[in-house]
């Protein structure tokens, strides 16, 4: 995706989080969404120009580049932020209002218009999810879910389903303690909105536990990452969760690795995979030559064989052979055309080749001949 400007009519520099963002606006929000938020702020209040990219921000929160417009889009609903999107619907620039300049007219007013915002989006998205109580869409890959609020009516009316308590009994010995409200909503958000069946939120949750994640934030992005790639049964589940594991294995053996990949290897592997889309084939041809290179796991070294591939177009694994192949004839040419150098040194075998040598004819040696004679 293209760079992003970052605007803002509030700047310092320090970063500054009002407390009006952190009384009324963060108590509603998805976690994630709030690290977005102050992470534009950390940005916008650095001394230094800075661009960014929704893929910069993904990185750098360890979140999809989908999350990271996601938290957007909802920021923008309620006012806090700004966005301008290009001809292709990218967002191009971001601009952060100032909370404290929002048209309110005094403090009581800021208050309720505030919850009335909060409210008036916790309706719309529970008007959306209440006729799903009963009949429940099927996940569509690529949408973006609505998160809504549930209400204690609404949590009590979904949780008195002897389906619902099984699951969150699972899940509490899954987790080894009880439910939290967080918990509870991300539940009833997977089971109603997204659309997961009770089964597949089991095994997301024993996948992640696997995993030793237990974060709500951490388990959603894999739900949602889920859900956009069209992954709706345990069988789908479990063939992606064996291909992600497979290819992590694959790149740990060729590097001769006994150990889970640490968090930027994975980035740098989740690169090659997605956004180069390359076959665990060639990633693992490149780590092979790494090692053979270098004599070690270096994952930089890989990144620059599997970047210059990318930019070649190679797809297939066939095509790296050809590429040696042209690369060989162009050296060969270049050796071939390179002017071979004068030997000027003197041979190790005789001291005395350092000194230039005379050239004697017969008249030399005869008259040589003749100064000898006359000396004796």
């Amino acid at each position: 995706m293209s760079t992003i400007i970052l605007n803002s009519n509030s700047v310092s520099d320090i970063t500054i989080i009002p407390n009006l963002f952190i009384d009324q606006f963060m108590p509603s929000a998805n976690g994630s969404y709030v690290k977005v938020y102050l992470y534009l702020l950390r940005c916008i209040n650095c001394p230094t120009d800075i661009e960014i990219s929704i893929s910069s921000i993904a990185d750098r929160l360890d979140d999809t580049e989908k999350d990271i417009i996601r938290a957007l889009c909802y920021w923008e609903k309620i006012n806090l932020i700004s966005l301008v999107r290009g001809s292709d619907n990218d967002i191009i620039s971001i601009t952060i209002n100032d909370i404290n300049n929002l048209n309110f007219k005094d403090a009581d007013p800021i208050q309720e218009t505030i919850q009335a915002t909060v409210a008036a989006m916790t309706k719309e998205s529970n008007e959306k999810m209440e006729p799903a109580l009963t009949d429940r869409s099927e996940t569509i890959p690529g949408r973006i879910f609505e998160k809504p609020t549930y209400s204690e009516a609404q949590i009590k009316q979904l949780t008195d389903t002897d389906e619902v308590k099984w699951l969150l009994n699972i899940i509490e010995i899954y987790l080894d303690r009880l439910i939290k409200p967080m918990d509870l909503q991300l539940i009833l958000y997977l089971y109603e909105s997204v659309g997961f069946s009770a089964e597949l939120i089991m095994y997301l949750y024993e996948y992640c536990v696997s995993k030793n994640k237990k974060n709500p934030s951490y388990i959603e992005a894999v739900a949602l990452s889920w859900a956009e790639e069209g992954i709706d049964t345990v069988e789908k589940a479990e063939a992606a969760t064996a291909l992600y594991n497979s290819n992590y294995n694959a790149v740990n053996k060729a590097f001769g690795l006994n150990r889970a990949p640490g968090q930027i290897e994975k980035q740098f592997i989740n690169k090659w995979l997605n956004k180069y889309g390359f076959s665990i084939d060639i990633i693992v041809e490149a780590c092979n030559r790494t090692i053979l290179q270098t004599q070690k796991p270096d994952f930089k070294y890989a990144d620059k064989i599997l970047e210059n591939w990318h930019k070649k177009g190679v797809k297939e694994l066939s095509q790296i052979s050809h590429l040696d192949e042209e690369h060989q004839k162009i050296a060969a040419i270049k050796a071939n055309n390179k002017p071979a150098a004068l030997n000027t040194k003197p041979s190790p075998g005789n001291r005395f080749n350092a000194f230039p040598q005379r050239t004697y004819t017969d008249e030399d040696y005869s008259s040589m001949e003749q100064r000898l004679l006359h000396k004796q």
